[in-house]
């Protein structure tokens, strides 16, 4: 397997790759190592996580990529969406290449490989952007921190939306960890409306028919509202359920945000309504100021989904690391980052003691067809504040 090292250099500026002897590793250097899906099912998202992760280190290091002095090194990874590879390149990263700290990964199927490999390691594992509770939940050690959002968090606020007395719900989802935990978090967050039926279909899935029609035909009789619930990430269309002539039946289709090209498929539904991590409309902040202005410049386009993440990811470990004064030390990390608040495109963000996941604020949408835009734009209904949010305690601390 060969590795990638890169030195983080100005947005403008072209990433030189670097090799550097121990001696820099212990004295000069901060090494970061990035384990993501730069290729496989979830590529989208991890390269978004990636520019976001780079902008994010220009960003907080006011350009300088350096902390007390020290360079920061990022060590790219690419796990393909492998569990098991996902595993064996985080032990390198902290075992050959001296990683100080690693970000990543993408899939929650591999975050859960990873996190023993922290443990084992003692080496702190930023997680960003997988989602599965069970992360910062019954799977979670000490050296786990989350900048993403979990399971619950995208539960609680895509409840606001949907629980409400008369509805009955039916769940569409992926069958892995992001997809059971997201409907279990969010069966737990449901207090008025019933599910009815839960939906699990391979995460290849093209074609939607047949659990479309299960799904139709738990609902189809039910009084009331009627609404059919998506979590789903990566490939695949689950939208085109609504060929089936879901109308027909007086059954809507809701789910939470997404990134920009899976959003062209929520053009088709004007006034769905549902919760989301980020849009790049949404916040009202300096730190989105500055992402949103720069990234048009750098690609003639606005941030997306998960570019908000890395950044937030890369300003999280660089405002510790700053508290520091650059000493990369495990355990006064852990001691830094406990309870630490950072400003994020999002706003500020918080890591619970507790768990070390980040409390963060969800937007509340409602999407809207703008011949402007490709995709649904969703428009802001309320921010869902981190206080508003009862976000359940789920590891064994």
């Amino acid at each position: 397997m060969k590795r990638r090292l890169f030195p983080v250099t100005l947005l403008a500026g072209t990433l030189a790759a670097a090799l550097a002897s121990p001696a820099a590793w212990a004295q000069g250097e901060i090494r970061i190592a990035h384990v993501y899906s730069k290729t496989g099912p979830l590529e989208a998202y991890g390269k978004q996580t990636q520019t976001g992760l780079m902008m994010g280190l220009e960003y907080a290091t006011g350009g300088t990529m350096q902390v007390a002095g020290k360079k920061i090194v990022v060590i790219e990874k690419d796990d393909q969406g492998k569990p098991d590879l996902g595993k064996s390149l985080l032990a390198a990263a902290y075992n050959d290449d001296k990683a100080d700290i690693a970000i990543g990964p993408t899939s929650s199927g591999v975050a859960l490989a990873m996190l023993p490999v922290a443990e084992e390691s003692k080496k702190i594992l930023l997680v960003e952007p997988a989602v599965a509770d069970s992360i910062t939940g019954d799977k979670w050690n000490k050296y786990i921190f989350r900048t993403g959002r979990n399971s619950s968090q995208d539960a609680i606020s895509n409840a606001v939306a949907l629980d409400k007395a008369g509805v009955t719900v039916a769940t569409l989802a992926q069958d892995y960890a992001f997809g059971r935990d997201g409907v279990k978090a969010f069966k737990d967050a449901l207090k008025t409306a019933k599910i009815i039926h839960e939906e699990y279909l391979p995460t290849t899935t093209t074609d939607f028919t047949a659990g479309a029609q299960r799904l139709i035909d738990k609902l189809k009789d039910q009084p009331g509202r009627k609404v059919i619930f998506i979590i789903w990430a990566g490939a695949g269309n689950p939208f085109k359920i609504a060929d089936l002539d879901l109308k027909r039946y007086g059954i809507e289709i809701a789910t939470g945000g997404n990134i920009l090209p899976a959003m062209a498929a929520y053009k088709n539904f004007p006034g769905m309504e549902g919760a989301t991590y980020y849009y790049f409309g949404i916040p009202k902040n300096p730190v989105n100021e500055w992402l949103v202005a720069n990234h048009y410049k750098q690609f003639k386009a606005p941030p997306d989904f998960f570019t908000a993440g890395g950044m937030s990811a890369a300003i999280a470990v660089v405002e510790a690391l700053k508290k520091t004064q650059g000493d990369a030390a495990t355990n006064k990390l852990i001691a830094t980052m406990e309870g630490m608040s950072f400003e994020t495109p999002k706003g500020r963000m918080t890591f619970r003691k507790d768990d070390h996941q980040a409390m963060q604020s969800m937007y509340h949408f409602k999407i809207k067809s703008d011949p402007a835009f490709a995709w649904g734009v969703p428009e802001l209904v309320r921010e869902i504040k981190p206080e508003e949010m009862n976000v359940p305690i789920r590891n064994k601390r």
